[in-house]
């Protein structure tokens, strides 16, 4: 690994305090922020960049999105789920959590890349993002890259950030009205869970049959998941 001055090693250090994780391998950490073009200007290793660090986080980030969102949403189909995934682990997303964290101060270039403005390059960013999960992940493990993402990305999941990009009542409206069906209605047909952490059950009636129920954390979430399933079975009839 390349020998690092004190300014730059209180940098990662600082890092690690406004993350609150204390990395066991600090090496690793380091990896995660060090870009190929700094490698290449100290004449490095290129295994000593963070693209092998960031391959390995680019894999883990799916797995753990992806049990997040299975267990979120158990009425949502898995090309639902595919969507919402991607939405989350796509690069503007990644460059927006990388922002929040003021990752890009941390980043190790070389002159030329500093130069051309690579600390705010959307690309660089994301990259370094899916690094330091990889890096996490070998230093600590999977629980630990769960927790990090619980307190980074999870919330905005909650919030329906992500889950926007679908919006079935719409697309369930227009099918409808393509081919002259009828009139839709929604109605919460179940509500259980303590107040703090409510689930409803919606219905979506065709013409005052139902077609179609689903549910959600919210009222708005439950009519867009039984507006989903409706869309399912009008497309398989």
């Amino acid at each position: 690994m390349f020998k690092l001055s004190n300014k730059e090693m209180m940098k990662f250090r600082e890092l690690q305090e406004s993350v609150a994780i204390q990395f066991r391998d600090e090496k690793k950490l380091i990896q995660a922020f060090t870009h190929s073009s700094y490698v290449n200007e100290h004449q490095g290793d290129p295994s000593l960049s963070n693209e092998r660090l960031e391959f390995l986080g680019d894999a883990v980030l799916e797995l753990t999105v992806s049990k997040y969102l299975y267990e979120l949403y158990p009425e949502m189909l898995e090309g639902q789920l595919t969507k919402i995934r991607a939405a989350i682990v796509c690069e503007p997303s990644l460059v927006k959590f990388a922002v929040h964290l003021l990752f890009g101060e941390y980043i190790l270039l070389g002159r030329g890349e500093e130069r051309m403005g690579g600390r705010t390059r959307p690309a660089l960013l994301a990259d370094v993002f899916e690094a330091f999960i990889g890096a996490l992940y070998m230093d600590q493990g999977l629980e630990a890259v769960v927790a990090f993402l619980e307190k980074v990305v999870f919330p905005e999941v909650n919030k329906g950030v992500f889950s926007k990009i679908m919006d079935y009542k719409s697309l369930l409206q227009e099918e409808i009205q393509r081919d002259s069906h009828g009139q839709l209605a929604y109605r919460i047909i179940l509500e259980d869970g303590p107040p703090h952490d409510r689930i409803f059950e919606s219905s979506v009636l065709l013409n005052g049959e139902e077609v179609g129920k689903g549910r959600g954390k919210t009222k708005k979430e439950a009519e867009q998941m039984a507006a989903a399933k409706a869309l399912e079975q009008l497309q398989k009839n």
